[in-house]
């Protein structure tokens, strides 16, 4: 597997064109085990998702690769008396996994993040007690491994447990 330097990778605002690299990220049955989100059924399907979905969620992001999009990343925030945290989510195309594109991605995110938002103080991250890969990414960006959450989400109807991870604005995501 090629490694990318992190110039390579960058992420940007997602925009409707992206739509069409979505369509074929969720249509791997590899990057749909661990997501909530199913195949799109058609192009006008992805944009109506995108539109009423991605485009106004508050900090969203394609992960590209030399301008290609390959995934996206987002932070969700909290609101009320926990707006000083938020969680953090992305997804890759398979075939880009074990190239270090969402260690970068992640990296660049957490740092964004908290200057975008100077209010927040903590970033979650939960992973799937059955997903080793996306733990390793959070372990290497600097995330503290916090403990396993027992039944904690739904997973195509099946409840799971999930690792919370957690990087603090004082913690300094690895370089």
């Amino acid at each position: 597997m090629e490694r990318h330097s992190d110039s390579d990778i960058t992420i940007r605002p997602l925009d409707i064109s992206d739509s069409e690299d979505f369509i074929n990220l969720y249509a791997d049955e590899k990057v749909r085990k661990f997501s909530s989100r199913d195949a799109f059924t058609s192009k006008e399907a992805a944009i109506e998702y995108f539109m009423s979905t991605d485009i106004p969620h508050p900090w969203i992001r394609a992960i590209c690769l030399s301008g290609r999009p390959v995934g996206s990343i987002s932070v969700s925030p909290f609101y009320g008396t926990e707006k000083c945290r938020a969680e953090l989510g992305y997804v890759v195309a398979s075939d880009c996994w074990g190239r270090g594109i969402a260690t970068a991605a992640v990296k660049m995110a957490a740092k964004a993040v908290f200057v975008d938002w100077g209010h927040l103080e903590r970033l979650e991250a939960v992973v799937d007690v059955e997903n080793p890969g996306s733990q390793r990414v959070m372990e290497k960006v600097g995330f503290k491994r916090e403990g396993v959450l027992r039944k904690y989400y739904l997973l195509k109807g099946r409840p799971r447990d999930a690792v919370i991870f957690s990087l603090l604005s004082t913690d300094d995501p690895l370089s």
